[in-house]
């Protein structure tokens, strides 16, 4: 059971009250007000700290928790409909528990005991700048996906949409994404392009990690630096360099000429994953298969490959998101008959706003989630199969 220890109400009182500024201040962000909702769903925070804290039983706490539930999701139903009751309802089951995890004490539960108090403020603020980070950098993701599905042809989160009515949402975006030829084409290009780019990207940067991950091999670091390049460069620099180079071999505007330019991009990606996968690598077990009779290339592909596997197809899954998301390049060294589907969606941002986009958008989205949930399984197979994790 988590010990209690009770807080005094100068900790717990501005503490919830400022949990509730930082609510009010979205509320008023949302409602296009200024400084309205902060002063007042401070004062209500703060309210309800002390009547949980210093006028309820503590047997009460279940009771106080449905209370501070209620009490959000009827207010945010009124101001907003049934999207304010929901995002209301959420915030008073946080703040139910938050209350009682700052009053009575309970973020000193999991904590070693003998640290100071500010160590344990340093252990929290340093967990909610993380949390802050993470928000930023996820909301406009979480944004765009229920936009794409705007019954209207808007960019913007439409009074249906707010009220959650069936009315405000439609799939024509998706339907038009799936049938417009611009944007099949589109689509077409890159599971074209990426899938060819990323198996020379495996080839080649998996062959030079091997060969970079020998001591014997000389200027092995600066070699390593030149492969890498394209990963730290910035990308209109390289695009510019692609296109001057290519355009006096003849393959700017060809395919093999665009292909070339996203395997460029993805073999960095290879090559350190690879390599990082290689430095648990046991190098005596290729001693050995050598002492069996078996030849450089037998011994790769039996004892090598499936060891280092994971390590390749993570590096493959990096190269195939870099290639299918990449723009710049395209731009340079495509044609009007290689547009591939970043580059339609760039075209329509800046010739023709059509919410289509959003729906394009999404469907990325989720093919990079799903791959790099994989490279996540795929790296904790490897920690496995290397002995870096228990199980």
């Amino acid at each position: 059971m988590t010990p209690i220890y009770d807080k005094p109400l100068s900790l717990t009182l501005p503490t919830l009250a400022l949990a509730g500024a930082i609510f009010g201040f979205f509320i008023d962000a949302g409602l296009g007000t200024t400084f309205v909702a902060v002063p007042l769903v401070a004062l209500i925070c703060a309210a309800l700290a002390y009547v949980a804290l210093n006028v309820m039983p503590k047997q009460r706490e279940r009771e106080m928790r449905w209370a501070s539930i209620i009490l959000f999701a009827v207010g945010g139903f009124l101001v907003a409909g049934l999207s304010g009751l929901i995002v209301a309802g959420l915030f008073g089951w946080f703040l139910g528990w938050f209350i009682y995890w700052i009053g009575r004490g309970r973020y000193r539960g999991p904590l070693p005991p003998y640290l100071t108090s500010g160590q344990v403020l340093w252990h929290y603020t340093f967990r909610v700048i993380v949390g802050a980070i993470l928000v930023f950098l996820i909301t406009p993701i979480i944004v765009v996906m229920p936009l794409s599905f705007n019954a209207e042809d808007f960019f913007t989160f439409t009074p249906e949409m707010l009220r959650l009515d069936p009315e405000g949402y439609s799939l024509k975006h998706y339907r038009d994404f799936l049938t417009n030829p611009e944007w099949t084409n589109a689509v077409k290009n890159s599971l074209i392009i990426a899938p060819i780019a990323t198996i020379l990207s495996v080839s080649l940067g998996t062959l030079a990690a091997i060969g970079l991950s020998q001591s014997h091999v000389p200027g092995r670091r600066a070699i390593m630096a030149i492969l890498i390049s394209p990963m730290i460069v910035p990308l209109i620099i390289s695009a510019t360099g692609m296109y001057f180079f290519y355009s006096k071999i003849g393959i700017v505007g060809t395919l093999p000429g665009v292909i070339l330019a996203h395997a460029v991009l993805g073999i960095p990606f290879v090559i350190i994953t690879v390599t990082a996968t290689l430095v648990g690598f046991d190098r005596s077990l290729t001693r050995a298969a050598a002492n069996m009779g078996a030849g450089p290339i037998t011994t790769f592909f039996r004892v090598q490959m499936p060891l280092i596997l994971p390590g390749v197809i993570s590096g493959g899954l990096f190269a195939f998101i870099t290639s299918f998301d990449e723009v710049v390049v395209v731009i340079f060294i495509g044609s009007a008959k290689l547009q591939t589907l970043p580059w339609q969606m760039f075209t329509g941002l800046r010739e023709q706003i059509s919410p289509t986009i959003l729906a394009a958008a999404t469907i990325l989205v989720g093919i990079s989630i799903c791959l790099l949930a994989t490279v996540e399984m795929l790296r904790r197979r490897s920690e496995r199969l290397r002995g870096m994790s228990p199980s």
